[in-house]
């Protein structure tokens, strides 16, 4: 039940790295700005267990790092949790967003929702995340140079992931439920050449272990047999999901996959409405999503102050 209306120069909608930046240079521009957030703050880096991959940081927990860049940004602006838009709205002079509570009006969004991994759905997934399975292999490839791992999946993303860890030192197997990959031919090539193992028309139906991930029982789908791979750690690339749900009747331009389409400026096929960080898809790392919403913020800033879209 709406209960309030409320307008801002700027409603960012998503509290992790690209929406908080994006707030912060919304806000030092001069522009009344607040961030909306559905569920915790930082997004998928608050539940990494470690990062070492992030300018200025060594090495520092997930956590810890998404309470810095919550403790930098509240010194501008209010971040609003657990306020889930369900529908945005653009009017001919402001944007209209509805949460479940509350309404606001804006001259301008910045969409910064993120995306989120898909899941196996096998057993001791949930269990281990963050103890040995990990669904970057960017972020957390170093942490196991000279370690056994298995990569999961058949996509672009899992064997170039495969063919990254190979490259840092890991020793890798990659699973795949199907008898050949998804994977473009180059790609597949190249793993050929790499000499990576496989097991294929295969799924991993249980991840286990004890305080950390020890092994995998893998089904192999021709004969029923279920053998055990004794493993460090697990990568699990079978997909990514953008959170753009929300937006399907928002008339915002989505690719095929579900991600935001932008320009270089990060503005979607909407006036006033941008994007920013894993929701435009590209590559998912906290730095990119950083600068994405510091140029998103900066364009709102541009064209508020010199409206193209009543030219």
């Amino acid at each position: 039940m709406v209960s309030n209306t409320e307008h801002f120069n700027v409603v960012v909608v998503g509290a992790g790295p690209a929406g908080m930046t994006a707030a912060i240079y919304a806000a030092r521009s001069g522009m009344k700005t607040v961030i909306l957030e559905a569920g915790s703050v930082g997004g998928q880096v608050a539940e990494s267990p470690e990062i070492e991959n992030y300018l200025g940081f060594e090495s520092v927990n997930g956590m810890d790092l998404a309470s810095t860049f919550r403790k930098h940004t509240e010194r501008y602006v209010e971040i609003k949790e657990g306020e889930e838009i369900e529908q945005i709205i653009p009017e001919r002079e402001i944007i209209r967003l509805k949460t479940g509570w509350s309404e606001y009006t804006a001259d301008a969004a910045i969409i910064a929702t993120g995306a989120h991994h898909r899941k196996l759905g096998c057993n001791g997934e949930e269990e281990f995340s963050g103890r040995g399975i990990s669904y970057c292999a960017t972020c957390d490839g170093f942490f196991f140079k000279g370690k056994k791992v298995v990569m999961i999946g058949g996509g672009n993303t899992a064997v170039g992931d495969a063919l990254y860890l190979k490259n840092v030192g890991v020793d890798v197997t990659i699973i795949h439920r199907r008898d050949v990959f998804r994977a473009e031919a180059a790609h597949v090539k190249r793993l050929e050449e790499s000499g990576i193992p496989k097991i294929m028309n295969s799924e991993v139906r249980e991840i286990y272990g004890e305080k950390v991930v020890k092994g995998v029982k893998v089904l192999n789908k021709a004969t029923g047999d279920v053998s055990d791979v004794p493993v460090d750690g697990v990568f699990i690339a079978v997909g990514v999901v953008p959170n753009t749900d929300f937006l399907k009747e928002s008339g915002i331009k989505l690719d095929d996959i579900g991600y935001i389409v932008t320009d270089r400026e990060q503005r979607t096929s909407l006036p006033r409405i941008y994007a920013a960080g894993d929701v435009t898809g590209g590559l998912q790392q906290i730095i990119v999503g950083c600068g994405e919403g510091a140029v998103a913020a900066t364009t709102a800033y541009e064209d508020i102050s010199n409206p193209y879209w009543k030219k």
